[in-house]
């Protein structure tokens, strides 16, 4: 009998240590698996399904205001620590409400305040924080009451709004120049972050427009058909911003063609009161009165994601942080709330395999996020009660504008509309 015997060097194989892997023999010209797809498919559900188990948007509230948090401001040195969420600054600032802050990121060391006494002050961070102090760098006693206040991009020049438009020097008592632009009230204002002449602010008339500080008269104006409360540029894109309207959309313009939105955001039921993007220029935080904020890619028409909370008033102001990963919001009921700007993003530092598994996951739901299983989890999302019915409500009457029935009867509900179809027989 003739025995063949296959040798093996056993030290090939073994691990000497326990911290040694053990040694993979792949053969690369293995046939592809029939089921790869089918596999992929039941990760991608999976993954999408844990997403939202772990959506946990809500990360802190900032207690300690007398008042409803009317105006947010981003800077690099935070009045608030947001690590240890401590107050290091307290000013009573004027009398009345605060009507709008800006931070000049030129310097990154002050910041300008106006409120409803016809005061304009100027402060320096590093004096408020370390010494505690409470009386402003320099205070300007103006005629009538400003109502909004942007810093001009790359400078510590900044402008006004009020019964027209003003441009100031920092410690200077009276503007540099000034633009009338008729008699009324410009209740909001944003200076172009990328290009320095050009502001854009919306009047109490309706209308929005676009001033460029070399001219006259405004570049560009357009009406709309509710009043616009708040203005955002892309900080990223010089030609585009966002108009937060009375009529619960948002409006997204190109300056350059401004006869049409380029889009429209819709979602909230009630009025949107502010909106702001984030540092990279691909989404934008809105706040709505109906006591929720949404998160809106910049180019889609509906919200990819919608916080609330249950003791959470009417929204009056929302802020993208500077990072990039969390989003702050004031609301009526004297409260700042801090959210994470990805609901199921680990906060904390990462292992590799941590950051390998969620990449892989990440492209999984990418692949499959049209299919109709995937985008139903993806899409789903509880919300109060009033919004809910809200928005059915406001869905029935589209589709009654649209089929060309009465509006008060498209409000029934389907129950009382049997009802009142058996008494009427």
């Amino acid at each position: 009998m003739k025995i063949k015997v296959i040798s093996r060097n056993p030290n090939t194989y073994q691990r000497e240590t326990v911290d040694q892997r053990n040694k993979i023999v792949r053969n690369f010209n293995t046939p592809a698996d029939p089921f790869r797809a089918q596999v992929e498919y039941t990760r991608a559900l999976n993954a999408t399904k844990l997403e939202r188990v772990f959506a946990k948007p809500f990360v802190a509230s900032l207690d300690g205001h007398v008042d409803g948090v009317q105006v947010l401001a981003k800077h690099p040195i935070k009045i608030w620590n947001l690590a240890s969420r401590e107050c290091q600054a307290t000013l009573d600032a004027h009398r009345g409400l605060v009507n709008d802050i800006s931070v000049d990121c030129a310097n990154g060391e002050n910041f300008v305040t106006v409120g409803q006494d016809a005061q304009l002050k100027y402060w320096k961070i590093s004096t408020v924080i370390d010494t505690k102090q409470q009386t402003p760098t320099h205070s300007i006693p103006l005629e009538g009451v400003i109502y909004g206040v942007s810093h001009l991009s790359f400078s510590s020049d900044f402008v006004t709004c009020g019964e027209d438009i003003s441009v100031w020097k920092p410690f200077r008592e009276t503007p540099l120049r000034s633009y009338n632009l008729g008699t009324d009230t410009i209740h909001t204002c944003r200076a172009n972050p990328v290009e320095e002449n050009v502001i854009v602010g919306a009047r109490s008339d309706r209308s929005v427009f676009v001033l460029d500080t070399r001219q006259d008269v405004p570049v560009k104006k357009v009406t709309m058909k509710m009043r616009p409360n708040k203005i955002s540029w892309n900080p990223m894109e010089a030609y585009s911003f966002t108009v937060a309207s009375e009529d619960f959309n948002l409006y997204t313009f190109d300056m350059r063609y401004m006869e049409h939105p380029v889009q429209s955001h819709q979602g909230f039921t009630s009025a949107v009161l502010d909106v702001d993007y984030s540092p990279t220029g691909q989404e934008f935080v809105a706040a709505g009165y109906d006591r929720s904020i949404r998160l809106f890619k910049a180019r889609d028409m509906t919200s990819r994601d919608v916080y609330y909370t249950k003791r959470m008033a009417s929204v009056l102001s929302v802020l993208w942080s500077a990072d990039s990963k969390f989003v702050l919001s004031g609301s009526n009921e004297m409260n700042i709330r801090v959210w994470k700007a990805n609901a199921a993003e680990k906060l904390g530092p990462l292992t590799k395999r941590e950051k390998q598994a969620f990449a892989y996951n990440e492209k999984l739901r990418e692949t499959y996020k049209n299919h109709p299983e995937v985008r139903r989890i993806a899409k789903h999302r509880n919300v109060p009660k009033h919004i809910f019915a809200d928005a059915r409500g406001r869905r029935d009457l589209r589709r009654a504008k649209a089929q060309g029935l009465d509006e008060e009867e498209s409000y029934l509900p389907t129950t009382q509309k049997v009802m009142l179809g058996d008494a009427e027989m």
